[in-house]
Parts: C-alpha cells; sequence; structure tokens
C-alpha cells in the first residue's frame, strides 16, 4: 500500500498520511515510500526532515452485515524537525 497524503499542520509541524483496506487484505505499507512522502510535505513548510511519531490510528469506515469491518482506514502522523 501506499499512502496518501490526507492531513496535518503546517502550525504544529505535523502531516497526517493514510491507507485504506479492505477486510480480507493483509496490507503491506511501503514505509520507504510514506517518510519520503511526509519529507517532501514538510520540506514545502520549510521543515529539514520528518519522523514517524510511532503507532497508528485506524478507523473503520464501513461494516457488513454480520458486524465485520469492510473498510478500514489507517492514518499515521508523522513530525516534521530541522
Amino acid at each position: 500500500k501506499v499512502m496518501q497524503a490526507t492531513g496535518g499542520s503546517k502550525a504544529d509541524g505535523t502531516v497526517d498520511l493514510s491507507f485504506n483496506y479492505g477486510l480480507f487484505e493483509k496490507p503491506e505499507v511501503d514505509w520507504q515510500s510514506a517518510l519520503m512522502t511526509a519529507r517532501q510535505r514538510c520540506a514545502a513548510w520549510g521543515y529539514k526532515n520528518a519522523e514517524s511519531f510511532g503507532g497508528q490510528k485506524n478507523n473503520c469506515q464501513a461494516y457488513n452485515g454480520y458486524g465485520n469491518c469492510i473498510d478500514m482506514l489507517v492514518t499515521v502522523t508523522y513530525q516534521c524537525i530541522n
């Protein structure tokens, strides 16, 4: 999975990157690409680098009739650093 920038704050120096996956998927995330995306966003704001806070937020976007999550949104926040 390739993560996409989905939010963040220039003032706080944070970048949110997210990806979706389905019920039967076992996502393999391209973490190096995610870090490069975060670094590019931070650089556009005048920062020199970015690093992951560690951890992630999982938010179910849709459930099936059995109550199983069929569309999970995963968000990781990166901190812009100098």
